[in-house]
């Protein structure tokens, strides 16, 4: 098995080529732009992003979506041949599709950042050149897993955006997730801020969103940590998650009318990231274990099994049956896992993971992807 010191090389030299624009001359006069961006793990704190909390997450390295950006006569936002298939063999073959894949593919995300991206640029007087663009896309993100594979495709397009109208220095880091947020909401999509923004920096990042913050600055606040302080992880989930919790919550409704319940379990939530923020700068991993297990557990009292999903679950019980720590890396499809024994504890976890269907290896976490010009933008 590779080392982990092995592996965190390879994926620093891999994430750094990725992180940076691939340019290539079409003609004398076209560049083609491409950036990558990745799936991340929410590692504690979450889902409380949503509910002016805290939360730890990180970029994970094992799965990215790509977009592409060809200098074209006319605007094409261009279907990918398999996530945005239309012709079928049959009836049959279109509604197997559909109820594995869903309705949609990534068009509509690169439709909606063009529409959000314009009007931030119209609005903050921001000037955009007269030319056009073909936009595609690429992913390997599984679906339904909870890795934000929607999210990952926005962000790479915007930062294609940021590049081909050269505004880079022009819309502040702390901003990019709200815009990615805001192209999601535009299709519907409810979602909190700690994907994107993990997205958008890269590496582990500590955010608080308290009300009062955001209020002011329009923003949360976010910190970088060195992804050093991380110990190995593991990410754990199905190849085909048919069963990810098919319930409706009433946990956002609860909130909203003050259950007491629920507003003091997401408190709890948010503490959870902070005493995990002094547990990894530490390097307290005992304390770590607890801390995930006991968001998971919160979790599962807030929301119930119903709309947790039986196979989510599983995952945890699986995972927690050889004494590893466990949560969902976002709102389920998907577990981090932690191993507090070491290399013996860990295969035990592959096979019991491999015993109940599971894949399982280990997360690959991503440097910080932000360059000098986007860390000029950045509030000080």
């Amino acid at each position: 098995m590779m080392s982990r010191e092995a592996r965190d090389a390879g994926i620093s030299e891999r994430a750094t080529k990725r992180s940076k624009p691939e340019v290539s001359l079409a003609s004398p006069m076209a560049t083609t732009i491409e950036h990558k961006a990745y799936a991340r793990i929410g590692l504690l704190g979450n889902p409380s992003d949503v509910y002016y909390g805290r939360t730890i997450s990180f970029s994970l390295g094992n799965f990215w979506a790509s977009v592409r950006l060809e200098p074209s006569r006319d605007l094409v936002i261009q279907p990918h041949p398999v996530h945005d298939l239309v012709s079928f063999s049959s009836i049959g073959q279109a509604v197997k599709r559909i109820q594995s894949e869903g309705y949609y593919g990534g068009v509509r995300l690169l439709m909606a950042i063009c529409k959000v991206f314009y009007n931030y640029c119209s609005d903050h007087n921001i000037e955009l050149k007269e030319e056009n663009f073909t936009l595609s896309y690429d992913t390997n993100i599984p679906r339904q897993t909870g890795l934000s594979g929607s999210s990952a495709i926005v962000c790479a397009a915007l930062n294609c955006l940021l590049d081909f109208y050269k505004v880079r220095h022009l819309i502040k880091v702390e901003i990019r997730p709200e815009l990615i947020l805001g192209a999601e909401k535009e299709l519907g999509i409810v979602a909190g801020l700690q994907d994107r923004v993990a997205q958008v920096y890269g590496g582990l990042v500590y955010m608080d969103f308290s009300k009062e913050y955001l209020d002011k600055f329009g923003h949360g606040k976010y910190t970088p940590m060195d992804i050093s302080l991380l110990p190995p992880l593991h990410l754990i989930y199905a190849e085909n998650p048919s069963d990810s919790g098919k319930v409706h919550s009433t946990v956002r409704k609860r909130w909203l009318e003050g259950d007491e319940f629920i507003i003091s379990s997401m408190k709890e939530v948010a503490e959870i990231a902070l005493d995990g923020r002094e547990a990894l700068l530490a390097q307290n991993y005992t304390e770590l274990t607890k801390l995930m297990n006991r968001n998971f557990d919160l979790r599962r009292l807030m929301f119930g099994d119903e709309a947790l999903g039986s196979l989510n679950i599983k995952m945890i019980e699986t995972a927690r049956s050889v004494g590893a720590a466990a949560k969902f890396t976002g709102s389920g499809g998907a577990v981090v896992a932690f191993c507090p024994d070491g290399p013996e504890q860990v295969k035990l976890l592959e096979k019991a993971c491999r015993e109940a269907g599971f894949i399982v290896q280990p997360a690959l976490v991503v440097p910080p992807l932000l360059a000098n010009e986007d860390l000029k933008t950045l509030s000080s």
